[in-house]
């Protein structure tokens, strides 16, 4: 769903847990693959959901530079946990997308552009940190002159169902980016998690069209003070500050700084911090060919700026350090990308500290620098 079409005052209403349960039997007769938050070797990731039992009810993560644990929780809480490994990006920037294929015939080759039937996805669970995320592809892959279509199907059928935060990790940062931790804009509905269900803000049409499947009640004004309340848990609980002033100038005056060298000695160059983040959106592209040599697809792939390769040109890396890659990824990421897009490039999630192998940290590096200047 566009910004455009959503409403400046959504309309509240509360939906109890059985009818919340409900939701996905509505979702799925309408025609949607429901894609939300689950259990998966030891993480919540998200991946297709066929009821509520596929929730992780009663699981929480504790989430440290370098850590990541599955912890239970002392109540029922469907969405009590914070991000995990996984983004929306796997569902409208796939990881791996055939573009065109090629086949030998005995007129020749013929060559087709792939045909793929755009999958209706509802998302479940997305967070504020993640719309803003959404936010940032959209202009990357469609607010320029060159669209990528195949994100843009994706992201046009795509019903939004965020949940609001109601705790933090000690990676969060999103206070400090100004994109959460509550939604405000990019959702068909937001749910804010109560023990007996959820208070709900729809904001467009097709979320409207929703709940009129479902029995919701109005919001009783003890309601609104637990929602208030448990979204304010998520604000106080974020202690992790990230000064961003002038941050494109700061880093961009300060390429050769001593810094770099040092994160280099840390960094693994594994590209974990590139895979998880929301907003990469690096790829390349590569020719596939059967057995036979008969039949050849043109790949797109995930791919990162620390990979080796990755700046291949003209017979040479042009990065071939990993002072070099580490110095890339975190100007573009905050500086360069305001100049191509208009916008930060993080929207502090911390994903990349958590699932950093070594626990790197880019708002302690950033500080480093801008302490070095103090």
């Amino acid at each position: 769903m566009s910004e455009s079409e959503q409403s400046d005052n959504p309309q509240t209403c509360f939906l109890p847990l059985d009818e919340f349960a409900r939701l996905f039997d509505v979702l799925i007769s309408r025609g949607y693959e429901v894609i939300g938050p689950t259990i998966d070797q030891e993480s919540i990731v998200y991946g297709e959901l066929s009821s509520i039992d596929d929730l992780p009810r009663g699981w929480t993560d504790h989430q440290e530079p370098g850590k990541y644990r599955l912890v239970k929780r002392d109540d029922e809480a469907l969405f009590g946990y914070v991000v995990g490994p996984s983004s929306w990006k796997k569902q409208l920037f796939p990881p791996v997308v055939t573009l065109a294929t090629a086949d030998r015939t005995e007129a020749g080759w013929q060559f087709e552009e792939a045909e793929e039937e755009t999958p209706r996805y509802a998302f479940l669970g997305v967070r504020a940190c993640e719309l803003a995320a959404m936010k940032i592809q959209d202009r990357v892959f469609t607010g320029g002159p060159y669209v990528d279509s195949i994100y843009d199907q994706r992201r046009n059928q795509a019903l939004i169902i965020a949940v609001n935060c109601t705790q933090a990790a000690s990676t969060c940062f999103c206070t400090s980016m100004e994109t959460g931790p509550r939604c405000k804009a990019g959702f068909d509905l937001a749910l804010t998690e109560l023990p007996d269900g959820f208070l709900v803000e729809v904001a467009s049409a097709a979320g409207a069209e929703i709940l009129q499947e479902l029995k919701t009640l109005d919001v009783l004004p003890e309601q609104d003070s637990q929602a208030h309340a448990a979204r304010q848990q998520a604000v106080d609980q974020i202690e992790r500050r990230f000064d961003t002033t002038d941050i494109k100038d700061l880093l961009m005056s300060n390429l050769e700084h001593s810094q770099w060298d040092e994160v280099a000695e840390r960094c693994l160059s594994c590209t974990n911090c590139t895979m998880v983040c929301p907003t990469c959106f690096c790829s390349s592209v590569e020719e596939v060919s059967d057995l036979t040599g008969d039949h050849v697809e043109r790949q797109r792939e995930w791919d990162s700026c620390f990979n080796l390769d990755f700046s291949y040109m003209n017979g040479g890396l042009v990065r071939n350090s990993i002072r070099n890659r580490y110095r890339q990824w975190l100007t573009h990421k905050l500086a360069t990308w305001i100049d191509q897009f208009g916008t930060s490039g993080c929207v502090g999630c911390g994903r990349c500290i958590t699932w950093c192998p070594v626990g790197i940290d880019l708002t302690q590096e950033v500080d480093a620098i801008r302490e070095s200047q103090s």
